[in-house]
């Protein structure tokens, strides 16, 4: 299973893919889209819609994992990543694939083993994790800890129902 994990924000959203066979969680890409606050607000959210299609297309994720808004340090900036988050969401209805959304905590138990960890911690766990040894941006990084939970979760879920 190809997963396409996501962390969004309105000036740079992260994203990476991984895949799970088995087991095993393997690396796959990752990086940042970069938005400039010198364009108008719905340009740059329409440039995050049309690079993760693209991200999409080229890789062939089978589903996506985003990070819920959790909180927000005031109103503006909720609206805001709001925004970056519908534009993922549509990118993932545009495209066909499944989308599955985890809070901050919950992305956080499931890599580090605590709610509260740090970015730096993060994304060391995701390096350890994924045998990387770049050193990814931390959107990046984070919404590669995004899919590594879901390859986890989904995991967990199909021994549930019974499916290996």
């Amino acid at each position: 299973m190809r997963v396409l994990g996501v962390d969004p924000g309105s000036r740079v959203t992260g994203f990476g893919l991984v895949e799970k066979e088995d087991n095993t969680t393997t690396y796959i890409h990752s990086g940042i889209i970069r938005s400039s606050t010198k364009i108008e607000f719905y340009k740059r959210i329409h440039g995050i819609f049309e690079s993760l299609v693209d991200i999409i297309h080229r890789y062939r994720p089978e589903e996506m994992a985003i990070e819920d808004q959790f909180y927000a340090k005031n109103v503006q900036s909720a609206l805001k990543l709001g925004h970056a988050r519908a534009a993922a969401l549509i990118a993932a209805g545009q495209c066909g694939i499944s989308l599955f959304e985890y809070t901050p905590l919950e992305v956080k138990k499931a890599v580090v083993g605590y709610g509260r960890a740090e970015k730096v911690q993060v994304r060391e766990m995701v390096k350890v994790i994924l045998r990387i040894r770049e050193q990814p941006a931390l959107d990046a990084s984070d919404a590669l800890a995004v899919a590594i939970c879901h390859c986890n979760w989904s995991r967990f879920e199909g021994i549930r129902r019974g499916v290996k």
